[in-house]
């Protein structure tokens, strides 16, 4: 079975409607897990707790998808799509 990592972070955004942290040193990490299943429950219980704060965001990255730089990339992901 190939191992799929994600990682759960969040942190207060500067605004609400972007996903530019407020600072970047008080990025709150989460964990790094092994499925899409367990990183999206551990999100979902950071973003319930905090809720009342509408500057608090939570993400899931997914690691996995994550390639060797030695590698050419497509002109999709040249272009941050």
């Amino acid at each position: 079975m190939t191992q799929r990592l994600h990682l759960v972070f969040g942190g207060e955004l500067v605004d609400p409607s972007k996903s530019t942290f407020e600072n970047v040193d008080d990025i709150h990490i989460v964990g790094m897990f092994a499925d899409y299943a367990a990183a999206h429950k551990a999100w979902k219980a950071e973003a319930q707790r905090t809720v009342d704060n509408a500057h608090m965001r939570y993400f899931i990255a997914h690691i996995h998808r994550l390639r060797d730089e030695e590698q050419a990339a497509s002109a999709t992901e040249e272009l941050g799509r």
